[in-house]
């Protein structure tokens, strides 16, 4: 393991060592894969005695797997009131951002009788993995499950193997006092095969949205031909591109995405050797002398000096991180490939994890080239309604049969042909 608190500093034309960093393809575990299907296989055949008796196993469950709405309530009574203020203030904002985010319907006429409708519908039921690992998370919840309600959804199912207080008052106001929330206390791949095939517990969803741990990874992975999913979520990860930022707090930032496990990927990219020299010094100084933190920076955290600000924005674009964070907006314009992106000193990245409004479920390991972060959008459906009049037809079926016979397939062809004839025929 390593023991460094300094991560490396890398000249930005080592190629070899570049590569190495940008490697972040997911490791496949082929025993976890083997032990995930088992339990998603069994709950899938054996339904709710099979999730009670994973949940006992790896949850700890005793009693309901459903908690209740008075439990909810009793739990949020116990929260400090300045950390429910703050729960609540980070509704609001999420909640303002998500109803942005919901795609409009609109009809339009490509060509004379001609009609295409964009229909947009919520989901009916979706499934929000709450993680309960080291640390309580009510802003995973909130993240999840607030966009879902924004844009309609009927019914949100919400599961964490272990909701503290927060987490419960989180679900509360998320909901808004409403009943579309759900809660159960359930976890892992047992709890992600029970919302892709339902229990008599648990209700099938229409979609599964939230980060977890290597087996609820590989579970959605594995349902996911049966089930939607939002994307693979893959270690937190931070990128600073920066010529003239505080070093005292472009550090800090490094070191808060560090903590989030070993595994986290904290990088800078600099072309001012001093400023990256600067940075070594406080991280050194501002780590602590344990934790995920520590082994996360020294593992997988690197000080890139490239010779130019372009080849720094570059390196950027190759990696495609999570979290993009740099000193002007010109910059940032030109970052087009990141889950999000901050702009200048008083934007802290910490701040998007959880009241900035934006939401903090984003793609990871170069998942951001081709997708943004989880948003309202990623719970409805846009599907298009077409409508032809007879003048419609006349007017573009023949590009119609066209097109069909050039591919060969000439029942496509009859099919609108036939309605071109002038003695249509009538059922009787």
């Amino acid at each position: 393991m390593p023991t460094s608190r300094h991560p490396r500093v890398l000249d930005g034309t080592d190629t070899r060592a570049i590569a190495a960093l940008l490697d972040r393809v997911p490791s496949r575990d082929a025993a976890i894969e083997r032990r995930v299907a088992r339990i998603v296989a069994t709950v899938r055949q054996r339904g709710d005695q099979a999730l009670r008796e994973y949940a006992r196993r790896f949850d700890g469950l005793e009693g309901p797997i459903e908690i209740s709405r008075d439990e909810m309530e009793a739990a949020a009574r116990a929260v400090p009131v300045h950390v429910r203020r703050a729960i609540r203030a980070a509704a609001r904002n999420i909640a303002h951002v998500a109803r942005r985010q919901v795609p409009r319907g609109w009809t339009t006429a490509p060509a004379p009788g001609v009609t295409i409708e964009q229909r947009v519908t919520p989901l009916d039921r979706v499934g929000c993995y709450v993680p309960g690992g080291r640390y309580p998370l009510p802003s995973s919840l909130l993240m999840s499950a607030i966009p879902a309600l924004v844009a309609g959804v009927g019914d949100v199912i919400a599961v964490c193997p272990k909701p503290d207080a927060t987490v419960l008052a989180a679900a509360l106001d998320a909901s808004h006092g409403t009943r579309r929330l759900r809660f159960f206390r359930v976890g892992g791949a047992h709890a992600i095969a029970a919302l892709a095939y339902g229990t008599a517990t648990i209700p099938r969803v229409d979609k599964i949205v939230g980060p977890g741990n290597a087996y609820v990874a590989a579970a959605k992975a594995l349902v996911s031909a049966d089930c939607a999913i939002d994307f693979y979520a893959g270690p937190s990860e931070i990128l600073i591109v920066s010529t003239s930022g505080r070093p005292a707090w472009i550090a800090a930032d490094l070191i808060a995405q560090a903590e989030h496990d070993e595994h986290a990927r904290a990088i800078l990219v600099t072309p001012s050797r001093r400023l990256a020299n600067a940075v070594a010094r406080e991280i050194a100084e501002q780590t602590p002398p344990t934790g995920p933190a520590k082994v996360a920076l020294a593992r997988n955290g690197a000080i890139v000096v490239t010779r130019t600000l372009d080849e720094a924005i570059a390196f950027s674009e190759r990696m495609a991180p999570e979290h993009v964070v740099c000193d002007t907006a010109a910059v940032a314009a030109r970052l087009r490939r990141a889950g999000t992106v901050f702009v200048g000193d008083a934007s802290a990245q910490a701040c998007g994890d959880y009241v900035t409004g934006s939401n903090h479920v984003l793609p990871t390991s170069g998942a951001a080239a081709g997708r943004g972060g989880l948003s309202a959008a990623d719970f409805v459906r846009v599907s298009t309604v077409q409508r032809l009049t007879r003048a419609g037809l006349r007017a573009i079926a023949p590009d119609g049969i066209a097109l069909a016979e050039a591919e060969g397939l000439q029942a496509h062809a009859t099919s609108m042909r036939i309605r071109l004839q002038r003695k249509a025929g009538t059922i009787t």
